[in-house]
C-alpha cells in the first residue's frame, strides 16, 4: 500500500496531458458504477482529471444521440 508521500511525488502535474490510453479505463470505471474518487485513486490521476473527461464523454455522447434522432 502506497502512502501519501509517495504517491504526491507520482501523481501527474498540472501540465501534463493525459495520455489516450487512460480515457478509457476512466469510462470504464464510470460505466461500472465507481465513484470518481475511486477511479482517481484506482488510475492515480486527478479527481479533477477524471471529472473532465466523464463530463467531455457526456458531452459527446449526447450531441452523437441527439444527432440520429429523427
Amino acid at each position: 500500500m502506497q502512502t501519501a508521500s509517495t504517491n504526491i511525488g507520482e501523481r501527474m502535474s498540472r501540465s501534463q496531458e493525459l495520455s489516450d490510453h487512460k480515457h478509457g479505463p476512466v469510462i470504464g470505471g464510470h460505466l461500472g458504477n465507481k465513484s470518481i474518487r475511486d477511479i482517481s485513486w484506482l488510475l492515480n490521476i486527478p479527481r479533477s482529471t477524471v471529472s473532465g473527461i466523464i463530463t467531455k464523454w457526456k458531452q459527446l455522447e449526447n450531441n452523437r444521440n441527439s444527432a440520429t434522432k429523427w
